[in-house]
């Protein structure tokens, strides 16, 4: 019998689920987000356990109204900022047997953690995760939504855009046995993006499953300015990129955006050099590459969902921005590491400097 499937300790009765939910000037969506966890209908005992970094939007006003009313809800600081120390301090806060990660930016479908805990006991996995459904409102973040759920944006992992349940690489969020994960060390506070990836790569080599239910949808709300969201992908892809330089491999659907932004950049070198003269053959094959990527946007643009014209342009130049700022950032993450690097898209310029002098 392996370890994946061996009889757990919750396998006949209900385990007390905590929520560990990391925020950062995240005043505005974290009302919703502790609400949909507070509204779970699971029938065994629950806590929420929100770990706020220092914030300038009244982040913790809103966590602490939510904790004097609801005796379920607690508080913990988390000065290293971080999120991958606030997920750790809000664990070691909570007392749960099974850990469910949340984000401000996510709301809990009704029947989440029911549904969750039901799987883990019949799979037996160390850790479960459904679809990353984004959601919205209009403008910019409609866009960037379309994105993430046609694939077109982020690469297509099955947390996105997947149907059939079964093991899986990874999972969105994420709802983990506390003794399968507590060995492992829980999240690595030397990354500051990435880390729910790096996690579920350790779960995986400790010979634990991973599990994804297709049919359980979590509603993410992304970023919805263009340079918010430039300044988060950029993030992700210097992380990414420093994963990559510890584990010496990676899938290879992370290397087509650096490729893009490589392929851009060669294209841009040549025909600079072809105006102060080199010759057009055989160089000229390199702008191919744009003209291919051209063809590439204009089919989001359209294949996306957008109603009108302007919503299709709007698609299109929404996909660019991911595929180019997260290349970059990869690109730079590759050469040089992450170094001092955070994702700046939610602290003001005082508080970024200051992160990135740490």
């Amino acid at each position: 019998m392996t370890r994946a499937t061996a009889e757990r300790p919750f396998a006949t009765r209900t385990p007390k689920v905590s929520y560990v939910l990391p925020v950062l000037n995240d005043a505005a969506a974290l009302h919703k987000a502790i609400t949909s966890v507070l509204a779970q209908d699971y029938p065994g005992e629950q806590e929420v356990v929100v770990a706020v970094a220092p914030s300038h939007d009244g982040t913790r006003a809103v966590a602490e109204e939510h904790s004097r009313d609801d005796p379920r809800v607690r508080v913990v600081d988390n000065p290293d900022t971080d999120i991958p120390a606030g997920l750790n301090r809000a664990v070691a806060a909570a007392d749960g047997e099974v850990i469910v990660r949340v984000d401000a930016h996510s709301e809990l479908p009704p029947g989440y953690t029911r549904r969750m805990v039901e799987t883990l006991r019949r799979t037996g996995a160390a850790n479960v995760g459904g679809v990353m459904l984004a959601r919205g409102s209009s403008g910019l973040q409609a866009s960037v939504a379309r994105a993430y759920n046609s694939g077109l944006g982020l690469g297509g992992g099955a947390y996105h855009a997947g149907t059939e349940e079964g093991p899986g690489e990874s999972a969105y969020l994420g709802v983990f046995r506390r003794s399968d994960i507590e060995p492992l060390g829980w999240y690595d506070e030397s990354l500051r993006r990435g880390e729910d990836y790096e996690l579920n790569q350790r779960i995986l080599a400790a010979g634990h499953l991973i599990w994804f239910v297709p049919d359980v949808q979590v509603e993410y709300r992304p970023r919805a300015g263009w340079g918010s969201l430039a300044r988060q992908m950029y993030a992700t892809g210097v992380w990414r990129a420093e994963m990559v330089r510890r584990a010496r491999s990676t899938p290879p659907r992370y290397l087509a955006a650096p490729l893009v932004v490589g392929g851009l950049g060669a294209s841009l070198a040549v025909g600079a050099a072809q105006l102060a003269g080199a010759p057009r053959w055989p160089w000229s094959v390199v702008h191919t590459g744009p003209i291919a990527y051209a063809a590439f946007l204009a089919y989001a643009g359209q294949a996306m969902g957008g109603q009108s014209a302007s919503e299709r342009v709007r698609d299109a130049a929404a996909v660019a921005t991911i595929h180019l700022t997260w290349g970059a950032g990869f690109l730079k993450g590759l050469a040089l590491g992450a170094g001092a690097t955070v994702d700046r898209s939610r602290v003001s310029r005082g508080a970024g400097r200051a992160l990135g002098q740490r």
